[in-house]
Parts: C-alpha cells; structure tokens; sequence
C-alpha cells in the first residue's frame, strides 16, 4: 500500500490536494466514498434503464387473456355490482320524466369529472351561467363544455347504436374547444406533478395511437362480447387512458365513454351513473391501480376498484333519486293544495328539469304569456317552493330543496 505524507491544507495545487486527499487519515474516507459513488451511479443507471423500459413498453392490443381480469374475487364482485346497477335502472324508470334526472345528474357530474383535473366550480355557479346569458368564466364554461359533450355522445349512442372514431374525437373537441384532434406530434409523457417523475409513456406515433383506437373501438361496440361488459367496461377505461390519444381532455373524455359504455350495453336507459365523484374521493388509489396494470399487468385490484366504484355510485345514485321523487310528490301536492289556481303537472316538472328557471323557460314549455308565466313563478315562490334571486336583469328562480339533495 501507498504511503503519502500528509501534508497541511496551505494554498496546495491540485497535485498536492490529491496527495492530502489519499493520506492515511484519509484512506477510510475515500473508500467510503467511492462506495457511495457507486452505489449512487449505479441507482442512477438503474433508473434510466427503468425510465426507457417504461417509454418502449408497447401497449398491447385488447383482449385482455380472461385468466387475468375474471378471478374469483372480480366474479363476486360482479355479482354484487349487476345487481346493484339493475335496481338503479329499474328505479329511474319510476321517474316519469326522464329529463329531470338526465339535466340534474349530469351537471353534477360534469363538476365532478373537470374535478379530477383540478378545474374548480359551484354548483352555483354553474347553474347561474346556464340560466344567464353573459361571458363565462373559464372554469365554468370547461364544466358546461363536458355537460354538451355528454349529451352529444349520449344523443349519437341513440341515433346510431355505436361509436365512430369521428364521434370520440367530436366528444373531445366540444370538450376543450380546438381541432387538434389525434395527437400527431411525438414527446407526450405522464409526470408526477410532484416529483417530476416520469410514470408512463403513451404511444407516440399517430399511425400506432389510430391503430389501437381501431382495436379500442372494436371491442368498445362489441356487444356480445366474451367478457362481462362490466369487466370490458373497466378494461375499456384503461386501455383508452393508455392510448391517450389526445393532447388534452383524454381523462374526461374517457369517463363520458364510461357511461355510453352502460348504455349502448343496456345497464342503463339513461346516462345517470357516474363514477367521477367516487374517483375524486379514491383518487390516489385510481391512478395506483392503474399504473399497477401498466407496469406489473397486475388487473385484479384495478377492475376490483372500478366494480367497487360502479356499486357504490349506484347505491348514492338511488338514494338521490329516491329523494328526488320524494320531493317531487311532496312539492305536487303543495302546489296542489296552497296554489291551485297556478299548478300544472308540467310546471312542476320543469322545476325539476331546471332547478335555476326563469320566466322565459315557463313561457317555452307551457305557451303563456310572459305575465303569466311570472305569476306563476312568484305565486310558487309565495308557498316556499322557490326562492327567487336576482342576477342583473334577470330574476332567477330556484327550487332550493332540488338543489340540496343534488349538492349531497
């Protein structure tokens, strides 16, 4: 072994530096630090390694192999799931509009889903722009565009019976306004916006991203599909947020596909299921679950988590309509008993459609008069049924109770 005389730290060169630095009393310290170094390079190496890995991983075509999404835990799971979304269908069809649940559902989950990528409104709010006229604040007028994509996807899911790639694109640009469409250009990458870290790379080319929306689509409208449609919903969700075919809005347009999924499956009659606010709640085990399938193709816990999340949205979903048909029997027969003169089953109703009215929206669907129509809504606000407020010229009309079982 080498030998260095040690030497004072006075105004050394770097070849003095050195030899101070390899001394005896040194020699514990520099070996330690050359075992740090590397450990350090070597953590360094495995995590670019791990980082390209993530970026070349190729997003493999649907089907997913049965064996991996029907295990014994999913297939209880379903059970408890199916039975659950039966009855919520068969107690939204006890509502005789079918309006009132379609306008006061979907709005709250348009506030949810924007939600989810931190797009921040009130109810109020949201209702205020809908029932006034006027420049709109960004974050609300994100919510109403979700609100207008999803009655545009839910009127194609009737008229046609099926989803173009055309229909997914429009459902996008009604949500963020542009015509960007399909991603064209390479460098998209998922990042933890706390660390920094890249956690997926979706795939870059636009000819590759078509040809899995191909594949998506298929098995997206495949109705006699080997899976339960459930489990294909689930696997559907995940394979369209893998794909990510869009610049931006691939989240919320990948939950509007949720529900048509329901629909164009016949769970549903009406798109009055959501599962942004359960996601909102759950959200940090949402995108754990799905990173799991991406990395370790683990799917048991990830399509557990979306049945979990489709029974209890659909048990919230029937305790509010119940509570919405509650509070519309109660209110009939108040309007009934304390205003007879003005009660129309259909005003009522519209109540319930429009929870902010005004009077033009009583004029439109009962053919009077604009006096009328005023009298109505005032005699109405007399035996507490509404509140009315006034947003500059325009005099607005709440059903307070509607209101509150919606906020729940």
């Amino acid at each position: 072994m080498i030998r260095v005389v040690q030497m004072p730290i006075r105004r050394r060169g770097f070849p003095q530096f050195i030899t101070h630095m390899f001394a005896p009393k040194y020699e514990t310290k520099c070996l330690m630090f050359c075992i740090y170094g590397t450990i350090f390079l070597f953590c360094v190496h495995v995590r670019m390694i791990w980082d390209k890995t993530i970026q070349m991983k190729m997003l493999e075509k649907l089907p997913v192999a049965r064996e991996k999404v029907e295990t014994l835990k999913i297939l209880r799971q379903l059970d408890k799931t199916s039975n659950l979304l039966g009855e919520l269908k068969g107690i939204a069809k006890t509502i005789p509009n079918q309006t009132m649940l379609i306008n006061a559902l979907m709005l709250q989950e348009a506030k949810d889903s924007s939600e989810i990528e931190n797009i921040i409104t009130t109810q109020d709010e949201l209702y205020t722009a809908l029932s006034t006229p006027g420049k709109q604040a960004t974050n609300v007028k994100e919510v109403i565009n979700y609100r207008r994509a999803m009655f545009f996807g839910f009127d194609i899911i009737q008229k046609q019976g099926f989803l173009r790639l055309e229909d997914i694109i429009e459902i996008q640009k009604i949500i963020i306004e542009n015509d960007a469409g399909i991603r064209s250009q390479s460098g998209t990458v998922l990042k933890n916006d706390k660390t920094g870290e890249i956690v997926y790379t979706p795939p870059q080319m636009k000819d590759e991203i078509l040809d899995l929306l191909s594949n998506f689509l298929e098995h997206f409208n495949l109705k006699q599909n080997n899976l339960p449609a459930l489990i294909n919903l689930a696997v559907l969700h995940y394979q369209f947020e893998s794909i990510h075919p869009f610049y931006d809005g691939n989240g919320r347009a990948g939950r509007i596909l949720n529900i048509l999924h329901l629909v164009l499956n016949g769970y549903l009659d009406i798109p009055i299921l959501y599962l942004s606010s359960y996601i909102n709640g759950h959200k940090s085990e949402y995108y754990k679950y799905l990173n799991a399938v991406n990395r370790k193709d683990q799917w048991e816990d990830y399509i557990l988590y979306i049945l979990k999340a489709i029974e209890k949205t659909s048990k919230k979903t029937i305790s509010k309509i119940n509570s919405i048909s509650e509070l519309l029997s109660e209110t009939i027969n108040i309007a009934k008993t304390n205003a007879s003169k003005v009660y129309q089953k259909e005003l009522i109703e519209l109540l319930f459609e429009h929870p902010y009215s005004k009077i033009e929206n009583v004029v439109s669907r009962l053919k009077v008069e604009r006096k009328t129509a005023s009298r109505y809504l005032k005699k109405l606000e007399e035996i507490n049924i509404l509140e009315s407020r006034k947003i500059g010229r325009e005099t607005i009309y709440m059903n307070i109770k509607l209101i509150d079982i919606l906020k729940d």
